[in-house]
């Protein structure tokens, strides 16, 4: 594969015509792995992104045989194996740890290293282990991997500190097989959960959500699957951001509006001009926005991932607004960048930073320091007078599917050197 230099990017087009939204990243990162517990698996509307293809290396080294058709999947598990994991595969990826709970429900071993990924704070896994313990797994933890084995799994009742997305799907996923009943409490809430318990669910699983717990009644073996991938929110909110900046009826499809609904209210509050459809939403350039103030939340709350993006809105609002990071102390790698380009924003804390607005973003240098990081400044290159070139891109197309190709069909000037 050649490597990835840089993004470089034109200013000033309005981005007109239409977009199609893959499936969510962070729905398929789990699915794949969450396949395994069965025989054959159907995935259908997979993203193409490199997490997609560092986790079909890692199928194949298991022996998992992984046959594509346009974008599907269909995962055969004939002739998998308990293998440990080599720490150069699961260091490019943050979800290869839900290997963990896959592994221990169909194999009741686990030997796989710390996960890697974006580096935007500590994120550590211990609530993945402490819902594994809790099932009666035993974990040894040696420099950077863990040993993580179980001779059998009993349900429990398991109550997170946090609502973690990862922990709770690792932890769901764990419990599966394991005996009797689990009852995981304090869950996140993200619409990519459900979509892992439709896959568990087809495949023979007793899963059911209520309110804010999961309820798991172990199931010794599951069958054949398949499972949708929904659409991913967060891609569909930045290219939204992005009609709000510089679009004219940029049509934005396979939208679930209703997975986004804490950006949808915040842009109506704003002023800005979008019309909401059952699976669309058209964007167009709106000359005067409001100041507002935001906190990154977990769902249904204001998404994270979709901070950084937002930041580049704020700078051309008009007045003082403020967001607030609740969820990554590391979070805020853009702002330099975004100052760098002409912006105004000061950061008060690890926790928040003030924009001033509105100001006029030039073209210059940048750094993709993290998947959201380098979407922010995508978008400030749009809007940008002149040339911006963005390095360190292989964050960026972790998460965002023929990013050149679909920015080109709505008449962005954007290539990859």
């Amino acid at each position: 594969m050649t490597e990835l230099t840089e993004l470089v990017i034109e200013g000033g087009n309005t981005l007109t015509g239409e977009i199609e939204i893959g499936g969510a990243k962070n729905s398929v990162v789990a699915l794949m792995p969450a396949a395994i517990l069965g025989n054959k698996v159907l995935i259908e509307k997979v993203p193409n992104i490199s997490d997609v293809t560092n986790l079909k290396l890692i199928l194949n080294y298991l022996g998992v045989k992984v046959t594509e058709e346009n974008d599907n999947f269909l995962l055969d598990m004939s002739n998998i194996e308990n293998k440990p994991f080599e720490e150069a595969q699961v260091s490019k990826l943050r979800a290869s740890y839900y290997f963990m709970g896959a592994f221990l429900a169909r194999f009741g071993k686990c030997e796989i290293y710390h996960p890697g990924g974006c580096v935007i704070g500590e994120r550590p896994i211990d609530i993945h282990l402490n819902g594994f313990r809790k099932l009666g797994a035993d974990i040894i933890e040696e420099d950077n991997k863990y040993t993580i084995i179980a001779d059998k799994l009993e349900g429990a009742n398991i109550t997170l500190k946090f609502p973690s997305v990862g922990g709770t799907i690792n932890i769901m996923i764990a419990a599966t097989t394991a005996e009797g009943i689990t009852v995981i409490n304090n869950v996140a809430m993200e619409p990519e959960i459900d979509n892992v318990i439709e896959l568990l669910n087809s495949m023979g699983a007793k899963i059911k959500r209520e309110d804010h717990s999961i309820i798991i009644e172990g199931t010794k073996e599951l069958h054949e699957g398949r499972v949708r991938v929904i659409p991913d929110r967060i891609e569909a909110g930045t290219y939204i951001i992005a009609g709000v900046l510089a679009g004219e009826k940029l049509k934005i499809n396979n939208v679930n509006a209703n997975h986004l609904t804490a950006l949808m209210d915040i842009l109506k509050e704003i002023g800005a001009d979008i019309e909401i459809h059952d699976n669309y939403v058209i964007a167009s350039k709106t000359e005067k926005l409001l100041p507002i103030s935001v906190v990154a939340e977990p769902y249904p709350g204001f998404p994270t991932d979709l901070q950084q993006p937002l930041t580049t809105l704020l700078t051309t609002a008009s007045g003082t607004s403020y967001i607030t990071e609740t969820i990554y102390e590391n979070r805020f790698k853009n702002v330099e960048y975004l100052n760098q380009m002409g912006a105004d924003i000061k950061q008060i804390n690890d926790k928040q930073i003030m924009i001033q607005g509105p100001t006029n973003l030039t073209g210059s240098k940048v750094v993709s320091t993290d998947l959201r990081a380098g979407a922010c400044l995508v978008i400030a290159g749009l809007i940008g007078n002149g040339i911006t070139r963005i390095s360190s891109i292989e964050h960026i197309i972790r998460g965002y599917e023929h990013l050149t190709d679909k920015l080109t069909k709505i008449n962005a000037n954007i290539k990859i050197v």
